[in-house]
C-alpha cells in the first residue's frame, strides 16, 4: 500500500513509500483491529479484499451453480468482502440507470416531446435498498444462528450473500427490472 499523496522528493516530503517501509524520521504506527482505533484503519480491512481476479472468477462462476457445495470449499480458508462491495455497487448504478431508462420510456410513451433528463435520487433509492439488504439480511442470518446455538462467521456470510448477487446483476441487466424506480 502506498502512502498519498506523491511528491518527488526534494523537502517536498518523503514520496512514495510503502506501509512496509517507512522513511527512519516518521515512524508508521499501524493501528490494532481489536480496538476502536483499528475500525477507522484501513489496514484493518486489507485482509478481505486479498484476493486477485482470478480468484474472483472462481468465485463468480462457483456461485453460479451452488448445489455442488464447492463455494464454500472456495471461501472457507480466505472470505472476502470483495463480492459484496462491488457487485452490490455495480446493482445499485444498474438498478438507477434502469429506473431511469424505465420513467423516461413511460414519459415518451405518453407524450412525444419528452426530452432524457437523468434523476439522480435513483442512485440514493438503489444504494439504500442495495447496501442495506446486502449488509442487514446476512447480518439477520448471522444472529439467528447465533441464536439457535451455531458458532457462524460474520465474514463468511457476507462474502457468500456479496457472491450471491452475482446472480441478481445478471438478471438486472438483462433488462428484467426498473418497475419500481419508475413511479418517481
Amino acid at each position: 500500500m502506498q502512502i498519498f499523496p506523491p511528491t518527488n522528493g526534494g523537502d517536498r516530503g518523503r514520496g512514495y513509500q510503502t506501509l512496509e517501509s517507512p522513511g527512519p524520521s516518521e515512524p508508521f504506527e499501524q493501528q490494532p483491529a481489536n480496538s476502536w482505533k483499528g475500525v477507522f484503519s484501513v489496514s484493518s480491512y486489507t485482509q478481505y479484499f486479498n484476493v486477485d481476479t482470478d480468484l474472483v472468477l472462481n468465485r463468480l462462476l462457483g456461485s453460479l451453480h451452488p448445489i455442488g457445495g464447492d463455494f464454500f470449499t472456495k471461501i472457507d480458508a480466505n472470505p472476502d468482502l470483495y463480492g459484496l462491495i462491488w457487485i452490490s455497487t455495480t446493482l445499485v448504478f444498474v438498478l438507477a440507470s434502469l429506473g431511469n431508462c424505465a420513467t423516461y420510456l413511460m414519459q415518451k410513451n405518453t407524450d412525444n416531446t419528452t426530452t432524457w433528463s437523468f434523476n439522480v435520487s435513483y442512485v440514493n433509492v438503489a444504494a439504500g435498498s442495495i447496501y442495506g439488504y446486502a449488509a442487514v439480511v446476512p447480518l439477520l442470518f448471522y444472529f439467528l444462528l447465533q441464536y439457535m446455538g451455531s458458532n457462524p462467521s460474520l465474514i463468511k456470510f457476507w462474502c457468500m450473500w456479496g457472491y450471491s448477487l452475482h446472480f441478481c446483476s445478471g438478471f438486472f441487466s438483462a433488462g428484467n427490472t426498473g418497475s419500481s424506480f419508475s413511479a418517481g
